[in-house]
This record gives structure tokens, C-alpha cells and sequence, in this order.
């Protein structure tokens, strides 16, 4: 219970815009001045004539700003990496690379609860960074050597808000709108050093950003894609739905920033002079320009969503022998679905939920749940099947939701392929009334991709988007209680 004064002191320091530092060569159209603090999201916006003013609130850091002072407060943590190493610290002053993991996303309903007024439909996007190692490379070493690695990247303590907006992700132009000199910024730190004093001396640091901490939806509108019911069903490799359907395992990633922007082009101007259906297969669905670069991954997290919302649908229509009958009703349907629900909430006490989440999908997603689902089973032979597929879904999932594979489960990684092919066999055949031709986004990046990102990256789940998705729940607290009641002070409030 400090007096007011001395918590503002307090918060100057831990606050972005407190320590000097510079660019060499200084960053392109942005300014040199580094006391900055939080700034309106809208602000480095030119508007044109035409242009109407975007009709929304916006909070940010400036990202060279917020990334210095997220270093700041890892300065004993990189003291104390180039102390273990054993390198001398008066020596190592450059060479400094810093990865850096970029999470955005939407948040459905934050508008105020209680009055009696209308319910105004309110949204917000958050976009926010983790760092996740800083590594040196020293004379004569061909390798960096890591300093600092993030033993928690999927924890909101490590995940930093940069930017708040009252927005609905889906309001394209306003989201590129505000996002816009945030990739600005984001380029020009590419092509420049940051030198900061760390441990008393000044230090040279690269940056290196890593878009991976974004749902599937917020890829696509990053890069331009056509929606996620599009037939082309994936946003690392050029696979129709039905492609995938049939050849489950076999894609490799093709998909990149640069092509998509190079097949806009093509979708813009039409070359070849070819129909509307014959340009979008030349493209692949790229049909809007990919505004910013993201990283061809899988989101962890709702990999976890998908896949599990899927299986509650096979449960259901395997408790209604889907696979000996054609096009069921609906009211046969929801005869099933409340059976299972029914089950699952008396055996498991697990609540039915309105929309999938991560929890229901974790508690779904295990042997009991699979046990207590057999025994509405009628045939024998089903059980077995439905048990197998999940025994195989368990061997699978560790691969894409550890830290580090490699280390924490290196049996089910040299075994993933080999098991994603049987669960492929197993769905093409037992399950094949609801994969004839269909397949959905994420359970194709499940079986087709998950190898190939884990040896490029080395990790699925420590580039997840679960810091950022922890932080919208903080986000709905300060909001509700601790933000002075204004919406200007609010982001501000929350945003610190």
C-alpha cells in the first residue's frame, strides 16, 4: 500500500519507453526517440481522402520499445547464460540473435455485463510477443550458442502485450489497419541492430520474428487465404479437401509467405486470361493480398480443439451406427448426442459445452473418456476400433504438444509417422462414412505435417498460441475490475 507516486516511479521502470537505446543503421520511418510509452493504435495511420477514419479504440507500444524492454528484464537471465557458458562478458558485445515468437488473436464477447441495456456485440484483438531464446555466436563457432532459451513460452508471464484494439479480428481493413506499422516496424527492425546497455555494458542484438502463435483462421486473413471451409484445406500445402481425404499422410509444406504473395499477383491480374475456377486452382485460393508474414506451422492448441470436436462427432455417430445407415435425421442425431453428453457428464462429470475448448478437449481426449463412450457401443468389433483409434491419437499428440520432443518423448516421435499412416489406414477403412472424400483442416496437418515442422523447428508446442490465450483471460478480468471505467484509460490500464 505504497502512496500513488511512488507506484508510478514504480511502473515507469517496468513500463516499455524507461531505457535508452539506439538502431544502427536507425530504423526506416520510424522515430529515434525512445521514451515512448503507450501510444494510440491508430497513430502512424496516414489517412488519404477517401479514407474513413477507422471507428475504433487502440492501444500499443512501439514495438523497438517494448522489445528493449522485454530484454531489460532478462538482463540477469543473459548475465547469468553467458556466466555458465563460460564466456567473458566484456568480450561478448555483439553477435547477439534474439527469436522472437508473435501470437495475435480475437476475442469474442468483452462487452460490459452488467446494466440492463442491450448487449453490445464488442470485440477485441490482442497481439502480442514471447522471446524465445537469445543465443551469441562467437569467433571460430560456426553455431550461436544459445543464452537463453524460454523454459515457459506457453505461459502468460512470458507473453508481452504490444498492441489492444477494439476490433473484430474478422473487420479485415481495420485489423491491417492498425496492424500496419506494426509490420512496418517489425521490417525495419529486420534490417537494423539494437544496441542496448546490458550488464553495464553496450550490447549489440539481431531480431528474428516468428508468426506462429496464431489460430488457423487469423493465418488464412494474415496471408491472404480463401476461409478455413475452403476446398483447399491447408495453410501449409496446396491439398484440396478431398486430396487430402484420400491421400491422408503424404504432403509436404509448400506454402510460404512470398509465393502467396507472388499467386496474388496472379489472382490480381490474371496473365493468362483463364476462367474464374481455372485462375483460383492456378492459385491455390490465394484471393486477397497476404498482408503479414507468418510461419507455416500448426497450432497446437487448437489442433487440440479440432481434432477433439471431431472425435465427439465420430462417438456420436458411432453410438447411432452411422456406418450401416445412410443420412440419418436430425432428430436421430440429437437423440445420440444427448446420450453421449448424458454419459460423459455422469461417468466423467464432464459439463457439455457450447463450443469446444481446450479443457473439455484435454478431458475428452483419453482412455476413460473412449472407455465410458464404448459402453453406448452396441457391436463389439466398433468398441475395438474406436479404442484403437484413440490408443493411436494418444501415441500421436505428445509429439505436437511437448516443449521438446526430442527430449520429452522420443520414442513417440520416431513413431509418428508409422502411426499417423495406421490411423490414416483406420479412418479410410472402419471410419470411411465420414471420411469419403472429406477431411477436416486440422486433422490433415495432424497426419501429413506434424514430422516435417518438428525437424524444421525442433517443436509444435513451445510455438503454440496458449501465452496469448492466457492473456485474453487476464485480459476479461482487468477489464471488468481493475481498468478505471473510461474505454480510453481501460486498454491503457490493461496494456500495462
Amino acid at each position: 500500500f505504497q502512496p500513488l507516486h511512488t507506484l508510478r516511479n514504480a511502473e515507469k521502470e517496468l513500463l516499455p519507453g524507461f531505457h535508452q537505446f539506439e538502431w544502427q543503421p536507425a530504423l526506416k520511418n520510424v522515430c529515434s526517440s525512445w521514451d515512448v510509452g503507450i501510444i494510440d493504435g491508430l497513430s502512424g495511420w496516414t489517412t488519404s481522402v477517401d479514407d474513413v477514419p477507422a471507428d475504433t479504440i487502440a492501444r500499443r507500444f512501439r514495438y523497438d520499445v517494448a522489445l528493449v524492454s522485454a530484454l531489460k528484464d532478462l538482463e540477469e537471465d543473459i548475465m547469468e547464460g553467458l556466466r555458465e557458458r563460460g564466456l567473458d562478458d566484456i568480450m561478448c558485445t555483439s553477435g547477439f540473435t534474439v527469436v522472437v515468437k508473435e501470437s495475435c488473436d480475437g476475442m469474442g464477447d468483452v462487452s460490459e455485463k452488467h446494466g440492463t441495456g442491450p448487449a453490445v456485440p464488442e470485440k477485441a484483438v490482442r497481439f502480442s510477443f514471447t522471446i524465445m531464446s537469445i543465443s551469441i555466436r562467437v569467433e571460430g563457432e560456426d553455431d550461436g550458442i544459445t543464452i537463453f532459451q524460454e523454459q515457459k513460452p506457453n505461459s502468460e508471464l512470458s507473453c508481452r502485450p504490444l498492441c489492444l484494439m477494439f476490433v473484430d479480428e474478422s473487420d479485415h481493413e481495420t485489423l491491417t489497419a492498425i496492424l500496419g506499422p506494426v509490420v512496418a516496424e517489425r521490417k525495419a527492425m529486420l534490417e537494423s541492430r539494437l544496441i542496448v546497455s546490458i550488464g553495464g555494458l553496450l550490447r549489440s542484438f539481431r531480431f528474428l520474428f516468428r508468426g506462429t502463435g496464431y489460430d488457423e483462421k487469423m493465418v488464412r486473413e494474415m496471408e491472404g487465404l480463401e476461409a478455413s471451409g475452403s476446398t483447399y484445406i491447408c495453410t501449409l500445402c496446396d491439398s484440396t479437401r478431398a486430396e487430402a481425404s484420400q491421400n491422408m499422410v503424404l504432403h509436404s509444406i509448400t506454402r510460404s509467405h512470398d509465393e502467396n504473395l507472388e499467386r496474388y499477383e496472379i489472382w490480381r491480374k490474371n496473365p493468362f486470361s483463364e476462367s474464374a475456377d481455372e485462375l483460383r486452382d492456378r492459385v491455390k485460393g490465394v484471393s486477397a493480398k497476404p498482408f503479414m508474414e507468418t510461419q507455416p506451422t500448426l497450432d497446437a492448441l487448437h489442433c487440440d480443439i479440432g481434432n477433439a470436436t471431431e472425435f465427439y462427432k465420430i462417438f456420436q455417430d458411432e453410438i447411432g451406427e452411422v456406418y450401416q445407415r445412410s443420412n440419418p435425421s436430425r432428430e436421430e442425431r440429437r437423440r445420440w448426442r444427448s446420450a453421449l453428453d448424458k454419459q460423459l457428464r455422469k461417468q466423467l462429470k464432464l459439463k457439455p459445452v457450447m463450443r469446444m475448448n481446450g479443457n473439455y478437449a484435454r478431458r475428452l481426449m483419453t482412455r476413460e473418456a473412449v472407455d465410458v463412450v464404448c459402453e453406448l457401443v452396441p457391436s463389439e468389433e466398433r468398441r475395438e476400433a474406436l479404442q484403437r483409434l484413440m490408443e493411436l491419437y494418444l501415441q500421436m499428440k505428445p509429439v505436437w504438444r511437448s516443449t521438446c520432443p526430442s527430449r520429452d518423448c522420443p520414442d513417440q516421435l520416431c513413431r509418428y509417422s508409422y502411426n499417423s499412416q495406421q490411423f490414416a489406414d483406420l479412418l479410410s477403412t472402419t471410419f470411411k462414412y465420414r471420411y469419403d472424400g472429406k477431411i477436416t483442416n486440422y486433422l490433415h496437418k495432424t497426419l501429413a505435417h506434424v514430422p516435417e515442422i518438428v525437424e524444421r523447428d525442433g517443436s509444435i508446442g513451445a510455438w503454440a498460441s496458449e501465452g496469448n490465450e492466457s492473456g485474453n483471460k487476464l485480459f476479461r478480468r482487468f477489464r471488468k475490475m481493475n481498468a478505471r471505467q473510461s474505454k480510453m484509460f481501460e486498454l491503457e490500464d490493461v496494456l500495462k
